[in-house]
């Protein structure tokens, strides 16, 4: 009865989130098309990287169900990744390195800001305040308080940049399986990281100010 009672659940949330998920499947499909098409080998491997991230968030919001924003700042993450590494960058725009001069070689701001670091600060801020939102379930299972003090949420935002720092594992291993990458050098890894904290740092922040609005509102 309780697995049936499940599988009704299950049919309810994709009905509810049926949006993000044709949008997300839609583009990793347009992705693999246009990953083969070219023969891009790094984002092959990151394809393959980011289906079982995506079966891993359908995990996660089995037990948790993660709000609507912040599955679709996860997708919306994963497109941006996805255009980083295969849309061209516009001709004549200032680009960084000598490698394909896509999206995410692409200067924002010559010699401040890449396109890469924005991504980074966005994804590891949804990742923060997805951390948060399954901390506080887990909480809510155990009868407590889910309440965002600043403790747990340096505690989510130390999370946040935990898997920033497992994301530079993963382009560590596509430069030892992939000849020729994006994937920069040691600069370029400390500034993601450094992207990666100012991502978590405002997702932190924003929960805190937004716990305080509505406790005095």
């Amino acid at each position: 009865m309780d697995t049936a009672r499940g599988g009704v659940r299950w049919r309810d949330r994709l009905r509810e989130l049926r949006g993000v998920a044709a949008f997300t499947g839609t583009y990793l499909a347009a992705a693999a098309v246009a990953t083969v098409a070219v023969g891009n080998l790094e984002f092959l491997f990151y394809l393959g990287v980011l289906l079982p991230l995506v079966a891993a968030v359908a995990a996660v919001d089995a037990r948790v169900r993660l709000s609507r924003g912040a599955l679709w700042g996860l997708s919306l993450w994963g497109l941006a990744h996805m255009a980083g590494g295969l849309v061209p960058a516009p001709a004549g725009w200032p680009v960084h390195g000598a490698g394909q001069p896509v999206l995410y070689s692409l200067w924002l701001i010559p010699g401040q800001i890449k396109y890469d670091q924005l991504v980074h600060a966005f994804g590891f801020g949804v990742t923060t305040l997805v951390c948060w939102q399954a901390l506080a379930s887990a909480l809510r299972a155990r009868g407590l308080r889910a309440r965002p003090s600043a403790g747990l949420l340096l505690l989510c935002a130390a999370a946040g940049m935990g898997f920033g720092a497992l994301n530079e594992v993963v382009e560590f291993v596509a430069t030892l399986l992939v000849p020729e990458t994006n994937v920069g050098g040691y600069r370029n890894t400390g500034w993601d990281l450094v992207a990666n904290l100012l991502g978590a740092t405002v997702a932190a922040l924003w929960l805190g100010v937004a716990a305080r609005r509505r406790q005095h509102g």
